[in-house]
């Protein structure tokens, strides 16, 4: 087994109703108690991210598609947006598409996550985490990354050419897009980690099921594909397993552990 396991969430290591399996946190443990590093990395910020990951206390946390990474609690990788670049694209994505829903993710002291969206207290709790609100009318505070629920393919499209300074992506299980700096994804935080440590991605076994896993997948020692990921996804992997409601994590560890 390799060094490094690093897992996305939804759809990975969460199951459907947003928790993590008591199967597969046992088996995520026997793996550390066996010398593994236990690494998430997904698109949700950092406090987000811990409302789901407190019971797995993971030693690496790549955030906000891989914007933010810390190890140990420690913060070694921050590529965000100024504030005015922050308030720039907020402004010319209303101007694009209206009124709309939107999320920030920050790199200060306690990695804040911003949304102006009401939702009700089950489904926040649920889906989304610890978040603060905010309308967004004067929000000028450094970012990570910006989402925009935008239900117009055409106006979506639209504002990614006009932030040609951006990487764009789209959510695929909904109308969400995900906006970073230009170059940043998994994969570079994964390099600059490996960097930091003293390590090469083929130490690493990584684990996913939508397209922003695919690049991951690809250059670490091992590419997990779950049961319920995208085609594409299953085509990059090196393994496929069993889905996230299925323990296909848990399962595939055991199998490892017992070799």
């Amino acid at each position: 087994m390799h060094r490094i396991l690093l897992f996305d969430l939804d759809g990975t290591l969460l199951k459907t109703d947003k928790t993590i399996s008591d199967k597969t946190l046992a088996a995520v443990r026997a793996s550390r108690e066996k010398g593994c590093i236990i690494g998430i990395s997904t698109s949700r910020s950092e406090s987000n991210s811990r409302k789901f990951t407190g019971a797995l206390a993971p030693d690496i946390i790549i955030s906000s598609g891989g914007a933010m990474v810390t190890l140990n609690g420690e913060v070694i990788v921050a590529e965000e947006f100024s504030g005015s670049e922050t308030a720039d694209i907020i402004s010319a994505a209303r101007e694009i598409c209206g009124d709309l829903n939107i999320t920030a993710d920050t790199a200060d002291k306690n990695a804040e996550y911003f949304m102006n969206c009401e939702l009700p207290e089950d489904e926040l709790k649920k889906s989304w985490g610890k978040a603060i609100y905010d309308d967004f009318n004067d929000f000028k505070r450094p970012a990570l990354k910006l989402c925009f629920e935008i239900a117009d393919e055409n106006k979506a499209k639209a504002l990614a050419d006009r932030l040609d300074y951006c990487d764009c992506i789209h959510f695929t299980d909904g109308d969400w897009y995900k906006f970073t700096k230009k170059g940043v994804t998994k994969e570079t935080a994964i390099e600059k980690l490996c960097a930091h440590i003293g390590i090469t991605s083929a130490d690493m076994t990584a684990f996913g099921d939508d397209l922003a896993d695919i690049g991951m997948l690809k250059m670490c020692g091992t590419g997990v594909a779950m049961g319920n990921a995208l085609d594409e996804v299953k085509a990059a992997a090196d393994v496929v397993i069993g889905t996230n409601d299925e323990d296909g994590i848990a399962e595939y560890l055991e199998t490892m552990l017992r070799k």
